[in-house]
């Protein structure tokens, strides 16, 4: 069922430019945004990007250590968000990138905010063409772990996200 909210262009231009990968200076490498969360206006008629609610890839290894960690903390607890993340990761093969799409309806969240965010989410997965990985996470247990994000990207064949080994060692 759509709920009749529409995707601000900021949206779009926000997921355009992280889908791209093309930037000719370190500075504007740095600007690139790593996460970011979006929201419902107030009036719940739009979806925007949500203000000061991002990691930027020039913040990675001086304001944030650990970008997964840290965008696991921008998640409201108890409100829905749609969110983006560019994962970097690794398979025994090769070096990956890729943006995962992820809908946020933690628990504690209202049933009217579940509602209108569930209804809504396909008005912004129309305006993300190309997203391989998609999401649902309904609490912070099925997210804080890196490992299952690592499985939703390549099953077991992913060795390390974000730099960070997911090998045991057994």
């Amino acid at each position: 069922m759509a709920s009749g909210v529409t995707v601000h262009d900021e949206v779009i231009k926000v997921f355009n430019d992280m889908k791209v990968r093309k930037y000719s200076s370190p500075e504007e490498v740095k600007k690139r945004k790593k996460a970011v969360l979006f929201c419902l206006s107030d009036d719940k008629k739009q979806i925007i990007v949500e203000d000061a609610r991002e990691i930027l890839v020039g913040d990675i290894g001086e304001a944030v250590q650990d970008p997964y960690a840290s965008f696991v903390k921008l998640l409201p607890l108890a409100d829905c968000r749609y969110a983006l993340y560019d994962a970097t990761y690794e398979t025994k093969e090769s070096k990956k990138e890729d943006l995962v799409f992820i809908f946020w309806a933690p628990d504690l969240a209202s049933l009217k905010s579940k509602m209108i965010y569930a209804s809504s989410k396909d008005a912004i997965k129309k305006k993300f063409t190309g997203i391989k990985h998609e999401w649902q996470v309904n609490g912070l247990e099925e997210i804080q772990d890196r490992i299952t994000l690592a499985e939703k990207l390549g099953g077991n064949v992913v060795v390390s996200l974000e730099g960070i080994s997911l090998q045991n060692d057994n």
